[in-house]
């Protein structure tokens, strides 16, 4: 799932940890970074050879990102876990509804050759789409509050940093998931290490979830070939709203 929809799987990981093992938000959140790692590194790999993710927009957003998940750790601290489920709950419900009532809006750069002027390749089609990418400051600084969730939830940031690329920056769909799954192992990465230095990371828990997690990101990159833009929207939504409904049962102490 996190390589397909560039999430990082932190979705999943989060909600089985503390649903079916019984741990805190907050060892969760820890241990689901280390897994977020492996996936990106598993499926960020194929995408790069792919010429799919936009190498150059990662590493622009992924500056204030990094300072939004460094924050994320110190203030994750001072919040209680069921607010801290409420929060990944509630930050889902938004990605969803957005996806699900904002058209895709792609730039199409016609004469454009500026920096901001990008193409990937659509296995699909079988060529090279161009885009240009708009609100490019605007969509740095939304993406410090994606780190901040991200380290703070364990999410990973993915699901609100492709709303934003796709959404607010026109970045077409499968790009956007491309670059988020090169972006989130940088953040998991910060805020991993973080938990780690303070002792809140399970090794038992974080291997097996990092084994997985890489094992899962080689299969979500092949399915990917075989998805359009339009289908990986709406199945994005629906895993989003499923995920967080079964937080928000947790939270009022259904499980």
């Amino acid at each position: 799932m996190g390589a397909l929809f560039g999430i990082g799987g932190g979705m999943i990981i989060v909600p089985m940890l503390i649903i079916f093992y019984g741990l805190t938000a907050k060892d969760a959140a820890a241990i689901s970074l280390v897994g977020i790692v492996a996936t990106s590194v598993g499926a960020s790999a194929v995408y790069v050879k792919k010429r799919i993710s936009n190498i150059r927009l990662g590493l622009y957003l992924e500056i204030t990102t990094v300072i939004g998940a460094i924050a994320g750790v110190a203030v994750a601290t001072y919040i209680s876990d069921t607010a801290l489920t409420v929060m990944f709950s509630l930050v889902m419900i938004y990605s969803g509804t957005r996806m699900i009532f904002n058209p895709e809006l792609v730039v199409e750069p016609g004469e454009c050759s500026g920096k901001y002027c990008f193409t990937y390749y659509d296995e699909i089609q079988k060529k090279d789409l161009g885009y240009e990418i708009q609100n490019v400051k605007s969509g740095a600084a939304m993406c410090t509050v994606a780190g901040l969730v991200a380290s703070m939830t364990g999410l990973g940031g993915g699901a609100i940093k492709v709303p934003i690329m796709n959404l607010h920056m026109h970045v077409p769909m499968k790009a956007a998931t491309a670059t988020s799954n090169y972006m989130i192992g940088i953040t998991a990465f910060t805020g991993a290490v973080l938990y780690f230095a303070m002792g809140d990371i399970s090794l038992v828990f974080a291997g097996a979830v990092a084994v997985g997690g890489f094992l899962g990101s080689m299969a979500g990159t092949k399915i990917t070939s075989y998805v359009n833009g339009k289908s990986l929207r709406r199945y994005f939504s629906v895993l989003i709203f499923f995920i967080a409904a079964i937080m928000m049962m947790d939270a009022g102490g259904f499980f």
